[in-house]
């Protein structure tokens, strides 16, 4: 079964571990999450855990956002997201899932919107090569052919310049290094998705060796 929170990325750091290695962390500030809804088979045909953190504020919630709340018997959430195969059993509407639910040495998997780049060409956000910049050479940055003459189209799936980033990016197999319990920290090995201050989901690995 698959355990879950939500949490916010503060930055990264680095620690040393007890032979003297520096470790990069990743501190995802993870405040007690409450449980909105449970999803079972018999009635929405899957299992779930709909999970809320950090309190909206009363001028940006509406009606239906604050009776969702209230029959958890809190307040409306920012960050709202479910957790699929969660230990459901396990949890009731309304109950708190706080930082403890992993230990040192858990495999984790963490999904967050990663950073916009704004509009880019080909090169920076498909790793194409570029041609030689010599000179007489009218080819340099280009995106290249746009496909052969015969359809006498563009091919779908066509690697063109546009927008990069901004995209929902999990990384798998991270490991949680410390868990802080008084200040509702994580702090997990390697760099996580996403700007400081965004949001992110920390599940149990799906992958784990």
């Amino acid at each position: 079964m698959t355990k879950g929170i939500l949490g916010k990325k503060l930055g990264m750091t680095q620690i040393f571990s007890e032979t003297g290695e520096a470790l990069p962390v990743t501190v995802v500030q993870a405040e007690p999450n409450v449980v909105l809804q449970k999803k079972t088979v018999e009635g929405e045909g899957y299992e779930a855990v709909q999970l809320g953190a950090f309190d909206q504020k009363e001028n940006g919630t509406n009606k239906p956002e604050k009776g969702h709340a209230e029959k958890a018997q809190t307040t409306p959430k920012r960050f709202v997201k479910e957790i699929r195969d969660a230990e459901a059993a396990e949890l009731e509407v309304g109950q708190e899932v706080k930082v403890d639910v992993f230990a040192e040495g858990d495999v984790v998997d963490v999904t967050g919107q990663s950073k916009g780049k704004g509009f880019s060409g080909t090169i920076k956000r498909h790793n194409q090569s570029r041609g030689p910049m010599t000179h007489g050479s009218n080819f340099h940055r280009a995106p290249g052919s746009m496909g052969p003459v015969d359809p006498n189209h563009v091919r779908p799936g066509k690697l063109l310049p546009g927008r990069m980033g901004g995209e929902t990016v999990t990384i798998q197999n991270l490991e949680v290094v410390k868990v802080d319990t008084e200040r509702n920290v994580l702090l997990i090995k390697g760099n996580v998705p996403g700007a400081k201050k965004s949001y992110v989901s920390v599940q149990s690995a799906t992958k784990a060796e």
